[in-house]
């Protein structure tokens, strides 16, 4: 019967069963297949004592919610008397309660030293909201640490110790990581300390993996690997057999699935240099939003081209919104870079500095053009802005809109009919739509022109590109059968 340890499950089970083989395969006598078999225990070893004196447990405590003062559970009685006589009344009636406090909630992560004098990278969301925060040494000592900056975008956070002369971790290159590496990690997972697994590299440049409704930005390259990584191996390295460092272990997807996300060595090793610098991380950004075209179904069918990257929305002032480019552009090329996802375009923008211009290669209406877009700093929060309308009105029926010109140029969407066309897809009340099929419009009678023109050339769907508070988005409209 398989022992348990033989489990396919096991992050190691191929490494495993060709020990057990090669062991079972060999004499007592053989001594070159135990060597191998101890050369390959002693290796694993080995990396574990080269990254682990490096490898920290951080401790964090944070307040714990405020407890209801009619709480019934009370652990400490305080009696409160009316008056000023001194003897005691046992009128319970006049007991008064005073609630104990929660204990404050304690977690544990993982961290590793990156500097000898004590600057410790971890995962921000080990730290967040923490009222105290302590790391654990692998010698054993304790000491209080200080939070440096965190960067929510990346997940990273880094904290320092006061200490010198401190074991660090090397870092590899995360760009030269290929698929089917064998990769270990150490983490504190559910509270044990330094707990040691392997498995492989399953796949890089991850993305797409949170909620797709969240409206923050993130930049997700993650490595992908089935080694076990559990609850409390946030912020705990993953390196490779030479005891590299190139990925930090942050996402689970599904405990026991066999299924982890580690944030790559070359994005660790540039964001903790800025948090240390500066606290903060200042990021190039061309301020669209963006899916990649294979992935667009609107789209698609309506285009000659087989890759590149929809441009979804513009954001309000960004560098974009000052150029050229549009919504539904399909952006193809970067600096001559050819690109076929939105990873692409995000990875290729984060290499460039704030305020340097680029090249766009854009593909538009069945025409290739080259629009200059100047870099800008990625900014907190992003600016909205509202835009008047005036009070004439039109009616799209079969489209299930209703439009009133805009006093500049377009017109202004007042009303979606339920269960219409425009009902289906992205278009909200107060959206200005400015463009038909690539082509502007002055005002509603102009967009209903457009439209069933363009509806009489049998086109999937009709183009529109909107305007919404500040920001340029687009929708492909289909006519009701």
């Amino acid at each position: 019967m398989m022992s348990r340890f033989f489990h396919p499950r096991f992050p190691c089970f191929a490494a495993l069963i060709l020990l057990s083989s090669l062991h079972a395969g060999a004499a007592e006598t053989d001594k070159p297949a135990l060597g191998l078999l101890r050369q390959i225990d002693e290796g694993f070893v080995a990396v574990f004592e080269k990254v682990a004196p490096a490898v920290v447990i951080v401790e964090s405590r944070k307040k714990a919610a405020a407890e209801d003062e009619e709480e019934d559970a009370r652990s400490f009685d305080f009696f409160f008397k009316d008056g000023e006589t001194p003897e005691k009344n046992k009128d319970e009636s006049r007991r008064r309660y005073l609630p104990m406090p929660k204990a404050p909630v304690r977690s544990e992560g993982s961290g590793f030293i990156m500097r000898p004098d004590g600057f410790i990278l971890t995962n921000q969301h080990v730290v967040a909201d923490a009222e105290k925060l302590t790391v654990r040494l692998r010698d054993g000592r304790i000491l209080p640490a200080k939070l440096i900056g965190v960067d929510d975008k990346t997940d990273i956070a880094v904290i320092k110790i006061e200490a010198k002369d401190l074991p660090i971790v090397e870092f590899g290159d995360s760009e030269k990581l290929r698929v089917g590496q064998l990769v270990c990690a150490i983490g504190t997972p559910f509270n044990q300390d330094y707990s040691f697994t392997c498995g492989w590299v399953s796949g890089k440049g991850r993305s797409n993996l949170l909620s797709g409704t969240s409206n923050t930005v993130l930049y997700e390259d993650y490595i992908q690997t089935d080694a076990f990584i559990n609850p409390g191996n946030s912020g705990g390295p993953l390196f490779d057999v030479g005891g590299a460092v190139i990925g930090m272990n942050t996402l689970i997807n599904g405990i026991g699935r066999g299924l982890a996300f580690a944030i790559p060595s070359n994005m660790l090793a540039d964001v903790g240099a800025q948090l240390i610098a500066t606290g903060h991380v200042r990021r190039s950004w061309l301020g669209i939003r963006m899916e990649t075209l294979s992935e667009n179904s609107e789209l698609r069918e309506r285009v000659n081209v087989d890759r590149g990257i929809v441009v979804r929305t513009i954001e309000a002032n960004a560098p974009a919104y000052h150029s050229d480019l549009r919504p539904a552009d399909i952006i193809i090329e970067l600096d001559n870079v050819k690109l076929s996802s939105a990873h692409d375009l995000q990875k290729e923008v984060l290499k460039k500095k704030i305020g340097q211009l680029v090249q766009l290669t854009v593909w538009r209406a069945g025409a290739t053009l080259k629009i200059p877009v100047t870099t800008g700093e990625l900014p907190g929060e992003f600016s909205k802005v509202s835009t008047p309308a005036s009070k004439k009105e039109a009616k799209l029926e079969n489209w299930g809109l209703k439009l009133r010109d805009h006093p500049k140029n377009g017109a202004v969407v007042t009303e979606i009919l339920p269960q219409s066309s425009a009902s289906k897809v992205d278009i909200q009340v107060d959206d200005v739509i400015t463009e038909v099929e690539s082509k502007p419009v002055k005002n509603a009678e102009g967009v209903l022109a457009a439209i069933s023109a363009a509806d009489s050339k049998e086109k999937k769907g009709v183009l529109l590109n909107i305007e919404r508070k500040g920001k340029r988005t687009f929708a492909v409209l289909e006519k009701a059968k």
